[in-house]
């Protein structure tokens, strides 16, 4: 295992003494170089932290030599992600937790904090589609870049924890670094360019490519909901004309019918 060797290895590559780096998780100086030494491991939270600040997987600190490759990048369902899930006391069920627009800028900051997500409003869904045994969240998404899908929305998605299965030109909601919460549709050059194209449905918004280690989660989209009823829409003049025509000639119909 390479914790030890790992965390000593990415403070350095950050310019932290261990006292600084100490102080961005909120722990002791001593304690770090007791990490460093071998001679303690942190907890689970702490660990969770400690990937938070550097951006690696739990997965890539304790089992790779990061000085070796100093820009990890873990795409893959082997490497392991914590999601945090809400689960229902009573009934032992996992909940879906709901990410409105106004949180959504500190989601991309608060995805990987249990006490974050447990604060989220959540519920279960009980659309007989869903899979029981898949983790599902509720982003509302805004804009009209996804038209006709208008703003407002709430996007009903299902966690994608190997990135390499994004499917071309599939919908799918971005968690990102700089963005926040994106809803796109998906291009995977994951393999060969270690990006992600995202389109809009809507021409107005060009086209643009993420690298993949901007990128935090991903959700695929499964279906959506919206509060926004569509309005009537006035019927031309002409048309309206042509329906009166067609009305009259079923009347005729009848009458020779009798």
């Amino acid at each position: 295992m390479y914790l030890s060797k790992n965390i000593k290895t990415l403070r350095k590559q950050k310019h932290l003494t261990q006292a600084k780096f100490a102080d961005k998780i909120g722990v002791k100086r001593s304690v770090i170089g007791a990490y460093e030494e071998g001679r303690s491991e942190p907890k689970l939270n702490l660990l969770q932290d400690i990937c938070r600040y550097f951006k690696v997987s739990i997965d890539d600190l304790l089992t790779k030599d990061l000085e070796k490759n100093e820009a990890p990048l873990y795409v893959s369902g082997n490497n392991l992600r914590v999601l945090p899930i809400i689960v229902d006391r009573n009934t032992d069920e996992e909940q879906t937790p709901l990410v409105p627009v106004k949180v959504s800028a500190g989601y991309a900051l608060g995805y990987g904090d249990a006490d974050y997500i447990g604060e989220l409003p959540h519920f279960n869904l009980p659309f007989p589609e869903l899979a029981g045994q898949k983790s599902y969240r509720v982003f509302q998404i805004e804009g009209d870049s996804m038209n006709p899908i208008v703003t407002g929305s709430y996007v009903i998605c299902e966690y994608v924890q190997d990135w390499k299965t994004i499917r071309d030109n599939h919908c799918y909601v971005v968690v990102t670094k700089e963005d926040g919460v994106v809803y796109k549709r998906l291009e995977n050059h994951i393999t060969d360019k270690k990006e992600i194209k995202l389109i809009s449905d809507n021409t107005d918004y060009e086209p643009y490519s993420l690298n993949i280690n901007q990128v935090v989660e991903v959700w695929k989209a499964v279906g959506y909901t919206t509060f926004s009823l569509p309005e009537q829409q006035p019927v031309p003049s002409g048309m309206q004309e042509l329906i009166n025509q067609v009305a009259e000639l079923r009347k005729d119909v009848k009458s020779l019918k009798k």
